[in-house]
């Protein structure tokens, strides 16, 4: 937005309160807190689409589910354990800029039972012909505590490095559509839970352990996060990273 083109009511000072951030100070003396509020009110939808985020923003804990959908986001995380982990290649639905249908191929992966040892989401949206950048994160900071739980966890990665162990028995060039992952209520595998057409390579391993994640998802579902500590939302100036994630430490699941 040209800083001429501002009615008089935009360059009014507008109160500062305690829940202010630096992310928030720092958008505001760069581009003007009115417009700060806009981008602000635009950008979040685009985010977060998960029910109940305003409540965990509140309370510093994301107790419900979280998806990212639509547009791919990048992510990091020191590390993603979980148990009867299993991943087939499909194709993923999406929307181009122009209102298009299409598919994008990618690797989607299951765990029924999951711990995450610090997680952050990072989008880029164009707002006013300005790149700001929305970023999510999860988690304290010890590598060592796998502190976010969640269950049925999917993820459509577009891209990703890291190391992946798995253990247990491992079965690969599985038949996709035979993947056994996450469950339903009752405790029973869902059938095809990844959605993948027959004869699409498929793995799957009773225990996985991917570290040191950086990666672009073009879905992220954590539809039960039993514990999120630390919640933090901001939008910041330009094109952000995630930080590179830190080794992890310890075990999952030991204090």
């Amino acid at each position: 937005m040209n800083p001429e083109s501002r009615s008089p009511e935009e360059h009014a000072p507008v109160p500062e309160g305690p829940a202010e951030d630096e992310a928030v100070r720092e958008v505001s003396a760069r581009e003007g807190r009115t417009h700060w509020r806009r981008a602000l009110a635009v950008a979040v939808p685009a985010l977060l689409v998960a029910g109940g985020t305003g409540t965990a923003m509140a309370s510093g804990a994301l107790a419900v589910g979280l998806r990212i959908q639509d547009r791919p986001v990048d992510f990091t995380t020191s590390s993603l354990y979980g148990t009867q982990y299993g991943a087939a290649v499909v194709d993923q639905a999406v929307v181009g800029p122009d209102g298009s249908a299409g598919t994008v191929r990618v690797l989607r992966m299951g765990f029924a039972d999951g711990m995450i040892n610090g997680l952050c989401l990072s989008q880029k949206q164009q707002i006013g012909g300005a790149t700001y950048t929305l970023m999510l994160t999860l988690g304290d900071d010890n590598p060592g505590s796998w502190e976010i739980r969640t269950k049925n966890t999917v993820l459509d990665l577009k891209n990703a490095t890291g190391v992946l162990d798995m253990d247990g028995i491992v079965d690969l060039n599985t038949n996709g559509a035979d993947v056994k992952t996450v469950k339903d209520a009752s405790g029973a595998y869902v059938v095809n839970p990844l959605d993948s057409p027959q004869h699409r390579f498929g793995i799957q391993a009773r225990y996985a352990k991917f570290d040191r994640i950086v990666g672009t998802a073009q879905d992220f579902q954590l539809p039960g996060l039993l514990t999120a500590p630390g919640l933090k939302l901001s939008v910041r100036p330009g094109a952000v990273a995630c930080p590179a994630p830190p080794a992890p430490t310890g075990t999952p699941g030991t204090p």
